[in-house]
């Protein structure tokens, strides 16, 4: 039995967003195109009805024109006919191209696009009968189902009203003159279509929202998806570990040219070394501007006598500095006491050098937190047994 982890109940990342755009798969409303198609293009026809009814009638004049210049000449029928296509086209292609920019706006204001091949793409695995009874019975197919009946009752009913209140006025039709029929007609058939499209609008209005919750849906996560996510963004914690540790050795070997503005340099004798300072007038505590182990450590070392930097023996304290504090932050608040005693030492030091004052004698131990030293190994009382 499958563990609760991996039910999809975590929305999608903004990743697995990113990749279903990319694979085409995005929220799109059937009915906000459809409304983009018939509102369009309704709009356009109003517009453009006049001039094409005008073109239309000067149109048919020409071409119900005839001649005895047409029966001696027959290639003047060819030339009529190619006259009113092209008439033809030229009312048919504007408005054709209106709605089409009508629709392609549509489809980019409610974000419902993405430029992908992978849906024509074939694949085989959407030939599996039982891939197509699970749709069938999917949540999609269910809320498609449903919108589609509520649409032919809502458009039925409307008909039906309509149809049934200008019956009888459809029969005095035949006997208005053409234009005023015509206009009549017109009248009828655009508060017909108006009536449509506030059916689909409401249907629009709920659907663009339905199919964005039902694409989220779609596209949740189980707990080890979001970790498999995570893990293929972020990376291998053990690689990413790996890299740091190189980072790290790469800034405290790049940390030795700090080492001549040290105010001292605090080392176990072959594998830590630390370089401190402070400067009362910058810092709220001192720093640590350069530290390493091994190799980098006696680099330290010898960069510090080279630039006659103090260099001091303290293990534990060198441990501690070296384990608890980055390149260029303050040393710990725990570590205070154990610095400020060999910075003291160090500055009585260069005094006495410069004649200010008496030689110190053996350095301090530092009082190091057992606790901040890495080698440290708390020993556990045994309790005697009779």
């Amino acid at each position: 039995m499958e563990s609760s982890s991996q039910d999809k109940n975590l929305p999608a990342t903004a990743q697995r967003l990113k990749k279903a755009r990319q694979d085409g798969q995005v929220a799109r409303s059937k009915d906000l195109s459809n409304l983009a198609v018939l509102g369009g293009g309704a709009v356009a026809l109003l517009v453009l009805a006049p001039m094409g009814f005008e073109q239309l009638r000067s149109t048919l004049r020409a071409q119900l024109k005839f001649d005895h210049r047409a029966l001696q000449q027959p290639e003047l029928v060819l030339q009529r006919l190619v006259e009113g296509f092209s008439q033809g086209l030229m009312l048919y292609l504007p408005l054709g191209v209106l709605v089409l920019a009508i629709a392609l706006a549509a489809i980019f204001a409610s974000g419902s696009w993405a430029l992908s091949t992978k849906p024509i793409t074939p694949d085989l695995s959407r030939l599996s009968p039982f891939a197509g009874i699970g749709r069938l019975f999917s949540k999609q197919q269910l809320v498609d189902t449903a919108k589609l009946a509520g649409i032919t009752a809502v458009v039925g009913v409307v008909a039906w009203q309509f149809i049934s209140s200008h019956v009888e006025l459809f029969g005095t039709l035949v006997m208005q003159p053409l234009e005023s029929a015509l206009g009549q007609l017109g009248n009828w058939m655009t508060l017909g279509v108006g009536l449509l499209l506030l059916v689909v609008t409401f249907f629009a209005v709920i659907d663009v929202p339905a199919q964005k919750f039902l694409h989220h849906q779609r596209l949740r996560m189980s707990h080890d998806e979001v970790k498999r996510e995570h893990k293929e963004s972020e990376g291998d914690p053990h690689v990413k570990s790996q890299r740091r540790a190189r980072q790290r050795e790469l800034a405290q070997r790049n940390s030795v040219s700090a080492v001549p503005r040290a105010d001292l340099v605090v080392m176990n004798p072959t594998h830590y070394a630390v370089a401190i300072r402070y400067d009362d007038a910058t810092m709220n505590a001192p720093r640590v501007i350069a530290k390493g182990t091994d190799l980098v450590a006696m680099k330290i070392r010898d960069v510090a006598k080279a630039h006659k930097v103090p260099v001091l023996q303290s293990p534990m304290l060198a441990r501690a500095l070296y384990a608890h504090t980055e390149i260029d932050a303050e040393v710990p608040s725990a570590l205070y006491t154990a610095v400020a005693q060999v910075l003291a030492y160090v500055y009585q030091l260069k005094a006495a050098l410069r004649g200010h004052g008496a030689m110190p004698g053996e350095m301090p131990t530092p009082q190091v937190p057992p606790e901040l030293d890495p080698h440290f190994k708390p020993t556990v009382a045994k309790e005697a047994t009779e």
